[in-house]
């Protein structure tokens, strides 16, 4: 099985007939997801995207990634949010996140126009002497502030060292189909476009081109990823029975958990490779579920790392959390514990054990001390670390994101929350007019 759900860490939470009667609510949510009918249906294209995907664009994504591929040795892609963490979060999760230090044959993959930060600037632009570079900015309006700053300074970086004929080739542009300044921008100097659909909100966006064009680029394999999420569409859409539905069964325990005062759900992955995943996840729920004065907390942890860390927390702080640990059954890289001389450190018990069992031990004694100590855990199961298996994953995850926002009663495509700090900013730096806004403001810092 590619995924699967092993509920015996959590049962000991829970009261069977009160999950049991969570099936209507979870019918209902499946329901409204299926049809269409509830808040934000104007963005469910992601819902049959792997069955309905433009095979026209994934033909010109693929064709790009393979002139990338052979013309640049650093690709940046500038985006934030939905626009970079899908991207990275797979290429790190199938390349590792030392990939950029790894020997291949396809372009080191940076990510900027995520924050604005000056010194992560001047870092990557020090990256980029002497190399040959292509860039992929990715923005729906293209107005936004820290992908419009970056795409400014990269597309000044490559005018200046190629011209802007040569610049033309390697500047790739994935933005609206027809509207907004980054699309007129883009047609008028000539770049070659992919598009950000109109029904796909962007942390929903990863296997559009959106988060394809970087994907490809790295070499992962692209089809076995789409064949992965499709064939998990086709699962979860297939029955609304959570008994035989991991994704429902999955979206109905985490709200079981929030109305037992479970308001924080920690994301666990026992790899580093994962460290982006559990980002991108962590943007797919909070920003689908926190509204409206409601919400599970999204959180992430990378084990055993932070059992040094915030290990002590888990296990005997606040009793308001669970855990949701991600392992896979059969790692595709082993490495055997060396026999020492000298046993200083008295682990030759240890000797020619591979890491990846030691790995499995030392997550089994945490999900029962986790346990033992009150917090609860759900186990998901992957068969392996392909890109099938990955894109099974991601759809799983989003699916039972909108069913899990649905059934908590919020809208889960639309995120009004945002918009807030953006106002403060643009006030703050003076942009035309916000004059009265800006005053007011900085009345308030004084």
């Amino acid at each position: 099985m590619t995924l699967a759900l092993n509920d015996k860490y959590i049962k000991p939470f829970i009261d069977e007939k009160a999950l049991a009667s969570m099936q209507s609510e979870v019918s209902a949510a499946h329901r409204v997801l299926m049809e269409g009918t509830g808040e934000g249906s104007d963005f469910l294209g992601w819902v049959r995207l792997p069955e309905t995907y433009d095979k026209e664009e994934y033909a010109r994504v693929k064709k790009a990634a393979a002139k990338i591929q052979k013309s640049c040795d650093v690709f940046i892609v500038i985006g934030i949010g939905g626009s970079y963490l899908g991207s990275r979060a797979v290429i790190e999760f199938l390349k590792s996140p030392m990939y950029n230090n790894l020997k291949k044959d396809t372009p080191d993959i940076y990510f900027s126009g995520c924050n604005i930060s000056a010194q992560s600037m001047n870092e990557l632009l020090s990256i980029c002497e002497g190399k040959d570079v292509c860039i992929n900015v990715i923005s729906k309006s293209g107005t936004t502030t820290e992908p419009a700053v970056a795409f400014r300074i990269f597309r000044a970086l490559l005018e200046k060292k190629y011209g802007v004929e040569g610049a033309r080739e390697r500047i790739f542009v994935t933005t609206d189909k027809a509207r907004g300044t980054l699309k007129k921008f883009a047609d008028e100097a000539g770049y070659e476009t992919f598009v950000v659909p109109d029904d796909v909100g962007g942390r929903f966006s990863v296997l559009t081109s959106v988060g394809l064009l970087p994907i490809a680029v790295s070499g992962v394999d692209t089809d076995a990823l789409m064949q992965g999420a499709a064939d998990a569409a086709a699962a979860f859409m297939a029955t609304d029975d959570m008994e035989k539905n991991t994704c429902l069964k999955y979206a109905a325990l985490r709200n079981l958990m929030y109305r037992q005062g479970k308001c924080t759900e920690i994301l666990v992955s026992y790899e580093s490779y994962a460290t982006m995943l559990n980002e991108w996840w962590k943007q797919l729920y909070g920003e689908s579920e926190g509204k409206d004065g409601k919400g599970i907390f999204p959180a992430s942890v990378i084990f055993s790392t932070d059992l040094h860390s915030l290990g002590q927390y888990i296990q005997d702080g606040q009793r308001n959390l669970f855990e949701t640990v991600i392992a896979v059954k059969n790692p595709d890289s082993k490495f055997a514990v060396p026999f020492d001389d000298a046993n200083v450190d008295g682990l030759n018990f240890l000797a020619g054990v591979d890491m990846n069992d030691v790995n499995d031990k030392a997550m089994k004694g945490t999900i029962l001390a986790h346990v033992d100590g009150g917090t609860p855990n759900i186990l998901l199961e992957l068969a392996d670390k392909s890109a099938y298996t990955l894109g099974y994953l991601l759809y799983f995850f989003e699916f039972a994101c909108g069913v899990s926002g649905y059934m908590l009663g919020v809208n889960p495509f639309n995120q009004p929350g945002v918009e807030a700090y953006k106002k403060n900013m643009f006030a703050l730096l003076g942009k035309p007019g916000y004059e009265e806004a800006k005053a007011a403001l900085e009345a308030r810092l004084k």
